[in-house]
């Protein structure tokens, strides 16, 4: 009983791992293709929050978490095109600073529309209650986030590894003097991935929008947790941020189980261990334009 109860936690876990991979796998890219330390990426997941609540109460829960996405990928080709731009040339430390303050402005601007108190956000009457696998209990909305997390990882590493834009894309991280070369720019590129990063987070906030606290400062809880999973994971890595992600995940939920007070250490206490045996991360590549 106690061990099938354990693998239950493990299953959860991935369900958490999912949750971080979706905001850490584009924190990774942006980071990757245009060396911008993106410190508002949080922003986006509260924004992706707050507008499924706000579609649902109109739409329905399934239109909320197909549009808002949508709806904040918009607002990141503006936050490319008049704000990142200006600063894939320039020292990384200015790009962390004016994207911190741009989090702060983004909590601040949240507040103000939406209030201090936390949003109810409803869960689909048909994803409620749970099923039985075998001997196992799982909560039907967590296998449905599981499966849609499953979908989206499957969808970008299609369109990184077997796509034309994948190549430029890839390239432009080893190596975007040899890009430029061949008379390719990377700026179009780099809006995409912008926009695939910044939906990537709001469809996060959707989705666990019905398990989770929809309140102002969500955004700044999970940015922390997110640069943990990339630096675990290695930088240039896609799968080293799933790999790390996952990990996270399943270590944090079965820590909670164990020793619940200790849950919040135990990622950071797994960052060192890694950074200890693996300095560039689990599956870090050496990526020559940050060395």
């Amino acid at each position: 009983m106690q061990l099938m109860f354990l693998l239950e936690q493990v299953v959860n876990g991935l369900v958490l791992g999912g949750y971080y991979l979706l905001i850490a796998l584009g924190l990774s890219l942006i980071f990757s293709v245009g060396g911008i330390v993106n410190l508002a990426h949080g922003a986006f997941y509260a924004f992706g929050a707050y507008a499924s609540v706000e579609i649902a109460r109109h739409l329905g829960f399934f239109p909320a978490v197909a549009l808002s996405p949508v709806a904040v990928g918009t607002l990141g080709i503006l936050f490319e095109r008049f704000i990142l731009r200006r600063f894939y040339t320039a020292d990384p430390i200015l790009s962390l600073l004016v994207t911190f303050g741009l989090a702060m402005v983004a909590e601040q601007a949240i507040r103000m529309v939406w209030g201090a108190a936390p949003l109810p956000a409803a869960m689909p009457a048909a994803l409620k209650g749970a099923v039985f696998l075998g001997d196992f209990l799982f909560s039907r909305y967590r296998l449905l986030l599981l499966a849609v997390v499953a979908v989206v990882l499957l969808g970008i590493w299609l369109l990184l590894h077997k796509t034309a834009f994948g190549r430029v894309v890839r390239a432009g991280i080893q190596r975007p003097d040899m890009v430029a070369a061949l008379g390719i720019r990377l700026q179009p590129y780099m809006t995409t991935i912008v926009v695939l990063g910044v939906g990537m987070a709001a469809l996060g906030g959707a989705l666990f929008a019905p398990i989770a606290v929809v309140h102002p400062a969500m955004g700044a809880e999970i940015i922390t947790i997110a640069f943990v999973v990339v630096v675990i994971g290695g930088l240039g890595s896609f799968w080293g941020v799933v790999l790390a992600a996952l990990l996270v995940g399943v270590v944090r939920g079965v820590t909670i189980h164990f020793l619940p007070a200790a849950g919040e250490a135990s990622m950071y206490v797994l960052m060192i261990l890694v950074l200890l045996l693996r300095p560039r991360g689990l599956l870090g590549e050496r990526i020559e334009r940050f060395e």
